[in-house]
């Protein structure tokens, strides 16, 4: 469930970089993903022509168009999923989904609360809703949602994880650290609760917050999200030679994901090897194309290395990607 959240918090600023470059393109082209040629759509319209009147062969297709980013074409296949069988909770779940990945978040919320009013006891349901309230701020309403399920289920790990992000978000440290302590006593394996505590003690700079992290990556050693904070928090300590260790090993788990040859060049730049480094962004690039930093600090150690025309071309891609990137501005100028 809280995936999601973390997601979002976990690599905003790319997020943002990505918004702003358009790299999801949502909304430009409402067909593209008819376009794609995919066989397995191919099958199902094939199927929704035989079969015009179920309701899953439109959710299984809607499910294919969200993969693709096609969220007009989802959104008018779940609402006629539902329009044909309002019972399938899951419809309105992906619905929901698809209407926040299309930034249409009113939708989005009055989906879930429909959801709500049909099932109001489902317990994944009420925290997907608690959820979503929080991330638009909804605090209040939010917290509503999660007494519900706690009504439901005094014990709910979940529940009490969803206080802690609320809490975290409004700024009440203390309250947060309470509600994802709670969470891990009712469930020890909730790894995302042991990240958020690791991430609060480091900000109040107390000693015990390598434990929270070692913990998470103890019980999900191949969790990129728990070796990311980890390997953050040993960054902020000084521990470069850990740190690199860590989001060496977050890429040999995953090959394409960028933020860890991001972060890995980095510290590589703080320890002075320059075309150690020059390779992980070179790499960073390669797993994201739009990684605006990367190609800025790929042109930084090309500068430094005295490769001027490649310290240019970076410099200059990083503007087209962002125009106002006052550091690329500064690069180019000196490589000029």
């Amino acid at each position: 469930m809280h995936k999601f959240i973390e997601y979002r918090h976990f690599a905003l600023i790319l997020l943002v970089f990505m918004v702003f470059v358009g790299c999801k393109k949502k909304g430009e082209d409402p067909n593209q993903a008819q376009k794609t040629g995919n066989a397995k759509l191919d099958q199902l319209n094939a199927r929704i022509e035989k079969s015009p009147k179920n309701a899953d062969l439109y959710y299984a297709r809607a499910e294919q168009y969200f993969e693709l980013e096609g969220y007009d074409e989802a959104i008018a296949d779940l609402n006629k999923a539902i329009s044909i069988d309002s019972s399938k909770v899951d419809y309105y779940h992906l619905l929901a989904d698809a209407y926040m990945d299309y930034f249409k978040s009113f939708k989005a919320l009055k989906t879930l609360e429909t959801a709500v009013m049909r099932f109001p006891r489902r317990i994944p349901t009420l925290l997907k809703l608690s959820e979503f309230q929080m991330i638009l701020q909804m605090h209040k309403e939010s917290m509503k949602s999660i007494d519900q399920v706690l009504q439901i289920d005094p014990q709910n790990a979940e529940a009490f994880f969803m206080f802690g992000m609320n809490f975290k978000e409004m700024g009440d440290t203390a309250r947060a650290i309470n509600s994802f302590q709670t969470a891990v006593e009712n469930d020890p394996e909730l790894v995302d609760a042991w990240i958020n505590l690791g991430q609060l003690h480091a900000a109040l700079g107390n000693a015990i917050a390598g434990r929270y992290f070692e913990t998470a990556t103890r019980i999900d050693p191949k969790n990129i999200e728990a070796l990311h904070a980890r390997g953050y928090y040993q960054q902020s300590i000084g521990d470069l030679k850990g740190s690199l260790a860590t989001f060496r090993k977050i890429n040999r788990i995953d090959p394409k994901y960028a933020e860890g040859y991001f972060n890995a060049g980095l510290l590589l730049m703080d320890m002075d090897s320059i075309p150690s480094a020059y390779e992980k962004f070179d790499a960073a690039i390669k797993a994201s194309p739009v990684h605006i930093q990367a190609y800025f600090y790929r042109g930084v150690a090309a500068e430094i290395l005295g490769k001027k025309q490649q310290a240019k071309a970076d410099y200059e891609q990083a503007l087209k990607l962002a125009p106002d990137y006052t550091k690329a501005k500064e690069g180019l100028e000196r490589v000029r």
